[in-house]
């Protein structure tokens, strides 16, 4: 759901009222990823927000109902881009073996969300008890999660390279071991080789599912 006020139609300067609001947006969402990214979400008010888009309050309230809205947003953003990066990587690699399937997958996640330190705050900290409703939304992002992991350690077993048994607590232990070990990675300013990340979260998985 957006904003509850209505935006005027008006043009000017040759963009429509539609080409100023989606900038008005964007603004807003570089702001929300640069203030909740850095200062965090509980510490940043709406007008810090408006002020860093340049946009006036009214105009955020054109595109978000609070700051709750903006965080969910981000969160969602970042999430999507991780998926697909994951699922290209991943078909990418489908004629490989399991092994290099899982790393070119592992590494398509970790390169998306602990390039930057702001997104891997907001993925892995600030989203964490803001509100029974964004706990909800973060819940239905790790259930897919677990289902599109779970969905391709099933396709491991079908090719035979997988031991056949149930997944979904695999799963979920592993969703929670990436998320940690990749904002462990980013708030300690990167100090570690991503390759090394990289590979510690292979050979977790490939032992997940490769034991009995």
């Amino acid at each position: 759901m957006s904003g509850r006020n209505p935006a005027p139609r008006r043009s000017y300067g040759g963009r429509s009222a539609e080409e100023r609001r989606a900038e008005r947006r964007e603004r807003l969402l570089a702001a929300g990823l640069e203030l909740f990214g850095t200062r965090g979400y509980a510490a940043t008010s709406i007008e810090r927000l408006c002020a860093t888009a340049s946009v006036s309050t009214r105009n955020f309230y054109e595109e978000f109902t609070g700051r709750e809205e903006l965080l969910t947003a981000l969160h969602s953003t970042i999430n999507e881009r991780a998926a697909q990066a994951l699922a290209a990587a991943y078909a990418e690699a489908s004629g490989a073996g399991l092994g290099t399937r899982v790393e070119r997958a592992v590494r398509a996640f970790v390169t998306v969300t602990a390039s930057d330190p702001r997104w891997a705050r907001i993925a892995f900290v600030e989203v964490i008890g803001v509100s029974a409703s964004l706990e909800q939304h973060r819940f239905r992002w790790r259930g897919q999660w677990e289902d599109a992991l779970t969905t391709m350690a099933r396709e491991a077993v079908h090719r035979g390279e997988a031991v056949d048994r149930d997944y979904r607590l695999t799963m979920i232990a592993i969703i929670g071991a990436v998320n940690n070990l990749v904002h462990h990675w980013s708030a300690r300013d990167q100090d570690i080789p991503l390759d090394d990340i990289t590979a510690e979260l292979t050979h977790l998985i490939m032992a997940a599912v490769t034991t009995p």
